[in-house]
């Protein structure tokens, strides 16, 4: 199983889905330091808003197998820069919660994540679960292991260790 690390704004649902996803009773919990006790690594809000605070972001991201940008659906404006997968040498997802929510804009908000450079993007519910067994069977899926020399040769060919070196375009 994957090792999950979520990022995101005060009340986006990072705890609330950690707590779907370890099929625990939901309840309001603030997060007051980065958790990463078990497979998912829950973060403090305050992290992703906060400038000074996105180093920590980057240094925890070395103990996940997937990093996950996690958004509400009604969010008024995206807390993280375009590109920003470049800090990290891990696969980034998006994560939509509250897709069910009134005031929902889930296409804003993947564009937004798609801006951002995330290579799936899952829209959750974490009250009706809606999307969130897609979610459960990706990070199901074990995390690639590579040999030393598998490393380095699709490090020389300028590729990631999630790529798949038989994809055409890739280079050889």
């Amino acid at each position: 199983m994957k090792r999950l690390f979520l990022m995101g704004r005060t009340e986006a649902g990072k705890t609330t889905l950690t707590q779907v996803l370890k099929g625990e009773e939901i309840h309001y919990h603030k997060t007051q330091y980065t958790y990463s006790g078990d497979l998912i690594i829950d973060s403090p809000g305050e992290y992703a808003e906060t400038k000074r605070c996105g180093l920590g972001l980057a240094c925890f991201s070395f103990e996940a197998d997937v990093l996950a940008l996690l958004m509400a659906a009604d969010e008024p404006f995206p807390v993280f820069e375009a590109d920003c997968q470049c800090f990290t040498n891990r696969p980034l997802i998006g994560i939509i919660t509250k897709i069910d929510s009134p005031y929902a804009n889930v296409p804003m908000v993947r564009n937004w994540m798609v801006n951002s450079g995330c290579e799936r993007i899952f829209e959750i519910s974490n009250i009706t679960r809606e999307g969130v067994q897609e979610l459960m069977d990706y990070l199901a899926e074990d995390p690639r292991k590579l040999t030393w020399q598998e490393a380095r040769d699709m490090q020389w060919r300028g590729l990631n260790e999630w790529d798949d070196p038989n994809l055409p375009g890739v280079k050889v």
